[in-house]
């Protein structure tokens, strides 16, 4: 079987360490170019795709708040301008950036997402994510949450029925343009065609959007959405609003559990699982140059390529999403080590075969649900 593979690229890497690694740049983090060069070196590797990390507050080693460190990466580019950025430099990745859909209204997502898939020509996804943490909101100013707590069921559901709301709306905006809504006649004068513009009306719990979106319906039609999932929760939320879900297993079994719950909920569903990945001996320095064991939620693989290949086949998952634990290092590991292990084992591609990012997953491209039928 023929794996697909996706990199998260994230500050120097998924260590707080990694910042002090060798041959890690901090000084360019938040430079254009320091990105552009780990995307293309992704697309060297004929990677699937890469996703951009972002959140509504500094980086933290509490998951609740923010902390007082001063010894680890704070900051962060705008992941959707910076998957623009670099989106003229490549050609094939696909290019996945996160945003808040507690704090940021749809109809923003939808024309900042539409418009990456027109400069990337119909490589773009995104990755919706919920905050239910008090300091984000405080950001904003609208509303006051409480100290978060995942066991708190009620509000966890809630922030997962509006992060719903939110896809249903970012995902009918882009259908709110035909396809052929552009006529573009200088002789007649006529721009567009006004009557295959729409508008969605939505009426939800949390959202009331009329439409139609400024921006022309994606050269994919609907631009591919991934989610990361953790619990159930998370799962019905994917199973109901994504074409990809990022899971977290600890191991073979682990893999198999959540595999089998969310192929309940979903048997469509594509499922990745992600991986924390050091491509050689460096964690322990960064580990003692942390002050702690690096901790993830994702499981922490060290070794050889060689043997990241054994885990891959292995666990059977149809892709994975994997996180280097130091930049550029681990990345340029996975492309230069662990994708010719796996070509040389007929796991991998050895060309991109599909241009845009929904036909790479074998998926259509659907009709806009508001296209008259003829």
């Amino acid at each position: 079987m023929s794996l697909h593979l996706a990199v998260a690229l994230d500050g120097a890497g998924w260590h707080p360490a990694a910042w002090r690694a060798e041959g890690a740049r901090p000084d360019r983090l938040f430079t254009a170019g320091y990105w552009a060069d780990l995307v293309i070196e992704a697309e060297r590797g004929l990677l699937d795709w890469v996703t951009f990390e972002d959140s509504l507050s500094l980086q933290s080693s509490r998951y609740d708040g923010p902390d007082d460190r001063l010894d680890q990466v704070r900051g962060k580019l705008d992941a959707v301008l910076l998957a623009a950025a670099v989106a003229p430099l490549t050609s094939k990745i696909g290019l996945i950036p996160t945003t808040s859909v507690t704090h940021t209204e749809p109809f923003h997502v939808a024309i900042g997402i539409a418009s990456l898939d027109y400069a990337s020509k119909g490589r773009a996804g995104w990755r919706p994510r919920v905050s239910g943490r008090p300091d984000e909101a405080a950001h904003f100013g609208r509303r006051e949450f409480p100290p978060f707590d995942p066991g708190n069921e009620e509000f966890v559901d809630a922030l997962f029925r509006e992060a719903s709301d939110a896809v249903e709306v970012v995902r009918r905006l882009w259908d709110s343009w035909e396809d052929d809504a552009e006529i573009r006649d200088a002789t007649t004068g006529r721009f567009i065609d006004r009557d295959r513009l729409h508008y969605i009306d939505f009426q939800g719990e949390f959202f009331s959007v009329k439409g139609p979106s400024i921006t022309p319906r994606p050269p994919q039609g609907q631009p591919l959405i991934t989610a990361l999932g953790h619990a159930t929760a998370p799962y019905e939320f994917a199973a109901k609003n994504a074409d990809v879900l990022y899971v977290t297993p600890t191991d073979r079994d682990d893999a198999r559990r959540i595999v089998e719950e969310v192929r309940e909920l979903n048997p469509d569903l594509k499922v990745f699982a992600d991986l924390v990945v050091f491509l050689g001996d460096h964690k322990a320095r960064l580990d003692d140059l942390d002050g702690a064991p690096l901790e993830s939620d994702a499981h922490i693989f060290e070794g050889t390529p060689a043997e990241l290949a054994d885990l891959l086949q292995d666990w059977g998952f149809p892709g994975y999403r994997l996180r280097p634990g130091v930049l550029p290092h681990d990345l340029t590991a996975i492309t230069r080590g662990l994708v010719p292990e796996l070509q040389s084992r007929g796991a991998f591609r050895t060309a991109y075969e599909t241009p845009d990012l929904r036909g790479r997953l074998g998926l259509g491209r659907p009709a806009s649900r508001y296209a008259r039928v003829s």
